[in-house]
């Protein structure tokens, strides 16, 4: 089984954006090459900036995670990449 990441990344426009890996600087390249495999949202908001990245175990576990996420405000999405917020389940 591999290790998931869930990562977000700061976009030029001061938006974050979250997803899950199990490779995050492969993925970040993809982000940034604005090719077919980058996510469409990220396409035009560039510089890409890698702001948090965390193992979350399996893939079910880091979809779990991700969603969290997506539905936190990005006040509290700031909180989690200062290191001052944790997920449930977490530790």
């Amino acid at each position: 089984m591999s290790d998931w990441f869930v990562y977000v990344l700061r976009c030029g426009d001061e938006s974050l954006y979250t997803g899950i890996t199990t490779d995050v600087p492969r993925r970040l390249a993809e982000h940034q090459s604005n090719g077919p495999k980058a996510a469409k949202y990220l396409r035009g908001r560039g510089p890409l900036e890698l702001v948090f990245s965390a193992p979350v175990g399996g893939k079910s576990a880091a979809l779990i995670v991700e969603r969290w996420i997506k539905a936190q405000p990005k006040s509290r999405k700031e909180e989690l990449v200062a290191g001052r917020l944790t997920w449930p389940g977490q530790g």
